[in-house]
């Protein structure tokens, strides 16, 4: 499923325009991002959660030249699946 199929689908299940689920989608997306961004941790319970973790520097190989290179210290979004979404799932 694409951004617009979800818009759809979202439209379609809360009964709402699909303009008025854009700017929902949108609206959500952004404040998850500027709340990652801050390092802050987004639950939603049910659902799942949002969270930044830190990957420490470690060094690798280049596959082309075979080179050991260092790959730098770096931030990464983790979500974790919340149970009713996990047994969903299964």
């Amino acid at each position: 499923m694409n951004k617009t199929e979800l818009i759809s689908a979202v439209a379609e299940k809360a009964g709402l325009a699909k303009t008025d689920a854009k700017k929902a989608l949108e609206a959500f997306v952004e404040t998850v991002s500027e709340e990652l961004a801050k390092g802050e941790k987004i639950a939603l319970i049910g659902f799942g959660t949002f969270a930044v973790s830190e990957k420490s520097a470690r060094t690798g190989i280049n596959p082309a030249t075979k080179q050991t290179i260092t790959i730098p210290a770096k931030k990464v979004v983790k979500f974790k699946a919340g149970a009713e979404l996990a047994d969903k799932v299964k």
